[in-house]
């Protein structure tokens, strides 16, 4: 049977390595990306309680990760799904492993999108509330103090079981946010992990609290367009965070 080739059509491509556990960061991305934009993925493992040496371990699976992803394909930009791993192995060295095992024009993770969020929105003070234990929540802490963001108010649900984070009810979330900035001295809130279920409450909480609110899934796929020259394209979702 004679048959025929087709050259792929030439829009823009992303890729995200999302952890073995996360249950919620392709759904919330399929919400985000901008029509007509190719996303790939992979997975890599991920142990089932985080702690600060299962997050290390995620660091010796980067490359071999992005190498899963299809051979010979040219990433505009790409991103792994990880916000405490990201800021304990280092953006920078997350960017140089994915780079090893896949090309990428751009390489992000949350706390890089963070950061420059929160300069788009010129938030410098955080009500930063996060579903792990103490020890995997201060490194995020300090990664953003180096950038020039402050941690004005501090919350935890000090959840240690990876499966358990994407099952954490919204309105708990949504309390906990609120408790956080009555604190005051917060210029922003950020609902930090990409298993965490919080798209659907960015747009509330922006209107109750007057602030802007960013969460890790919003903040890298923002991110991830704009670094793909896709700035103006995304869909709703967004918050206060400029399109």
């Amino acid at each position: 049977m004679k048959f025929a080739y087709d050259r792929l059509p030439e829009t823009p491509r992303l890729g995200l390595i999302v952890l073995q556990a996360d249950e919620t960061i392709e759904t919330d991305f399929r919400r985000l990306l901008a029509p007509g934009v190719q996303l790939l993925a992979s997975r890599i493992p991920s142990g089932t309680d985080i702690t600060q040496d299962s997050i290390a371990e995620m660091g010796d699976h980067l490359t071999g990760a992005a190498a899963l992803l299809p051979h010979g394909a040219q990433f505009d930009a790409l991103a792994y799904g990880c916000t405490s791993a990201s800021a304990q192995i280092g953006p920078a060295e997350v960017a140089r492993r994915l780079r090893l095992g896949t090309r990428a024009t751009a390489v992000t993770e949350p706390v890089s999108a963070l950061i420059a969020a929160c300069r788009a929105l010129g938030v410098t003070r955080l009500a930063l509330l996060s579903p792990y234990i103490a020890p995997v929540s201060a490194r995020l802490r300090e990664v953003l103090a180096e950038a020039g963001i402050a941690t004005a108010a501090f919350g935890s649900f000090e959840e240690s079981r990876e499966a358990m984070v994407a099952r954490i009810a919204p309105q708990s979330i949504r309390d906990a946010a609120r408790s956080l900035v009555a604190q005051g001295g917060a210029s922003g809130v950020f609902l930090s992990c990409t298993n965490l279920r919080t798209l659907d409450l960015i747009a509330d909480l922006e209107a109750e609290l007057d602030l802007p609110v960013l969460s890790s899934n919003q903040v890298l796929a923002w991110h991830l367009h704009r670094l793909a020259g896709l700035e103006g394209v995304i869909p709703g979702r967004l918050g206060r965070l400029p399109a």
